[in-house]
């Protein structure tokens, strides 16, 4: 039997690793980059000791930040860019070059105590550009979890990781130009070492301008040659090769990949490519991004965090603690939400993914001793893998307090109402109900408790009342003893039906007419006797079918026939489907008999109309049972 490939075996080990860390760290709400981290620390050589060439992974598993950089200069288009031009040179530079400012002077301070570790000046200010930064990873990913990156934080954070990522090439470039240092202990005096990294500086611009200008000339050209061939695998090698090879042309003058494939983003930004770029990259970069989290975790040096502890945990904390304060003092004023600014804190203060790419350059330019980018690394590591478990604090002690500061004071609606109609809700649903009946000339009477929410819409000219319709004192208070209709189109389901129990219970001549969110919630509104329940989506989702038949070429009349037919068998199938609604194998097989009904239903219907324009008479044959007879 041959030998093993090693390649093979440690690409067995790489791939076991992940699977088996990242949905167990994802299944403790940990995200997946602590698993990766996880997984590296225990397959290299501190853990089980599985893979030991771990500089050699470590280069090839950095083409994961290169892809990560080039789709970052994907989404720089210049329009976007003009769009946030503020928040993300305004903003995104304050936080920089603040924090920068701030850990610059406390590593310098802390010179003086451990010079053998950040005595000078050059060690202090690369450990201060590298912790600034921040973990764009973990951030969008948190963001996106709880849908912030639509609100006024979600934008400024993602704003500032923008900064970020940008602001990352420079720092890179700046590491050879500090690494000059150690010119003269290797017997070259310093200016001449200046003269040459003037000469080296003015190369990399020259390439850098070529780059540009034949980008602007060839790249697009060239694709188009390539999209022509219809050969998708090409046009993703293609991809790659751009990748690849401005990278290796950086590389070759001095500058890091990562500033290369940041370029060939940036000059394919606003090309007709771009999209199809991003879907064949993604993967890739999914990947060895993973890769290189893997390598960046068996690259953590265990014995110098262990020889100074103590020093590791100020690192840690200070660094933290220095971040946090000036991130929570730019949020204040930005003027973020109070409910917004602990956890857009948090994720602006831990360290990122970059911050291992800097340090690991800076080593190789000799900026520091290898020493001192094990114990950074180890700090960003371990404040990624503190950052989760913060989190949970802070959505569990803290938030709960912020819960009400910086909101509007309302006052809960007190004096009796008198219209016809009383709203419940003043969401998207709501709006739009409330809308047309004041058109219309109807008085209603709105309640909402987001204070917020009222706040925006008095400023639109609505009278909306804050209170809680669930409450039974309240809902009297608006009206319900005397109105006639009661719409409920609040959010939250459970506070949908509180309210929904509550009419029917004290307000027997209300008449209800209720917004589902849902099947599930449909049948329950139905349960309790409500009648004319509106699923939210199902009218708009049937207006869109209609656009969609007549795009393919549908008469007016065949696409309203159609729609009416799938709408009466759409509601006469939920009135078979409520009985059983809660019995999952009827609900499954009802929901199969009347699709298969309708569709041999319409099939029939085609072929009779076929039949008819060639003047043909086909027999009616029976078809299958009505939905209302479908039996268990």
């Amino acid at each position: 039997m041959e030998h093993t490939p090693t390649w093979l075996i440690n690409s067995f080990i790489y791939l076991s690793a992940a699977v088996i860390a990242v949905p167990v760290s994802k299944a403790l709400g940990l995200g997946s980059i602590i698993g990766y981290l996880a997984a590296g620390i225990a397959i290299g050589p501190w853990g089980l000791g599985l893979v030991t060439n771990v500089d050699d992974i470590l280069h090839f598993a950095e083409f994961g930040v290169v892809l990560m950089l080039f789709l970052v200069g994907l989404e720089l288009e210049p329009k976007r860019l003009w769009s946030l031009r503020r928040p993300i040179f305004g903003w995104g530079s304050a936080q920089v070059l603040a924090c920068s400012a701030v850990l610059f002077i406390a590593f310098y301070a802390m010179g003086h105590w451990a010079p053998a570790v950040f005595g000078g000046w050059r060690t202090p200010l690369v450990a201060a550009l590298g912790l600034a930064l921040s973990s764009t990873a973990i951030a969008l990913q948190v963001m996106a979890d709880r849908n912030m990156l639509p609100t006024s934080s979600g934008q400024a954070g993602f704003s500032i990781l923008l900064f970020q990522d940008v602001a990352a090439i420079p720092i890179l470039a700046l590491l050879p130009l500090l690494g000059v240092q150690f010119a003269s202990n290797e017997g070259v005096n310093e200016p001449v070492a200046l003269v040459n990294h003037a000469w080296e500086a003015i190369k990399i611009i020259a390439v850098i301008g070529g780059i540009i200008l034949g980008g602007r000339l060839l790249l697009r050209p060239l694709f188009r040659w390539i999209a022509r061939s219809n050969t998708p695998e090409i046009f993703t090698a293609a991809s790659l090769l751009l990748v690849v090879g401005i990278s290796g042309l950086m590389q070759l003058v001095g500058l890091s990949m990562a500033l290369g494939a940041f370029l060939a983003g940036v000059l394919l930004a606003e090309s007709e490519y771009r999209r199809e770029l991003e879907t064949d990259i993604e993967p890739f970069k999914g990947l060895l991004l993973g890769l290189f989290f893997i390598a960046v975790g068996m690259s953590i040096d265990f014995g110098v965090l262990l020889a100074s502890p103590g020093l590791m945990a100020l690192v840690v904390l200070g660094f933290l603690l220095l971040k946090g304060v000036v991130i929570y003092a730019l949020a204040r004023a930005m003027g973020l939400p109070f409910q917004d600014r602990p956890v857009f804190t948090l994720l602006l203060a831990q360290g990122g993914e970059f911050a291992f790419v800097v340090f690991q350059a800076a080593s190789g330019a000799k900026v520091f001793p290898p020493e001192t980018a094990s114990l950074l690394i180890g700090a960003v590591a371990v404040s990624m893998l503190l950052s989760p478990l913060v989190l949970v604090a802070i959505d569990k002690l803290l938030l709960p307090r912020f819960a009400h500061c910086g909101v509007p004071v309302m006052e809960e609606i007190s004096q009796l109402q008198e219209a016809p109609v009383v709203i419940a809700g003043f969401g998207r649903y709501g709006q739009i109900v409330a809308r047309l009946l004041l058109a219309e000339g109807y008085a209603c009477t709105v309640l909402d408790h987001d204070a917020e929410m009222i706040e925006a819409a008095r400023n639109f000219g609505y009278r909306v009342f804050y209170g809680d319709a669930s409450r039974l004192d309240l809902l009297r208070t608006a009206g319900a003893g005397t109105a006639k209709i009661l719409m409920i189109a609040v959010d939250d389901k459970e506070q949908s039906l509180k309210i929904a129990d509550l009419a029917i219970e004290h307000f027997p001549g209300l008449q209800i007419v209720a917004r589902a969110r849902d099947v599930t919630h449909w049948h329950e509104l139905r349960d309790r006797g409500v009648m004319l329940v509106q699923r939210e989506m199902f009218e708009s989702s049937l207006q869109s079918a209609r656009s969609v038949l007549a795009l393919l070429g549908r008469t007016p009349e065949q696409v309203e026939q159609t729609a009416q037919r799938f709408r009466q068998h759409n509601l006469a199938l939920f009135e078979t489907m409520r009985p059983h609604y809660k019995d999952r194998a009827k609900l499954t097989a009802t929901v199969k008999q009347g699709r298969q009904q309708l569709e041999e239903q319409v099939a029939l219907e085609r072929a009779q109309a076929k039949a008819q324009a060639r003047g043909n008479v086909v027999p009616q044959e029976p078809g299958p049972a009505p939905v209302s007879q479908i039996r268990h």
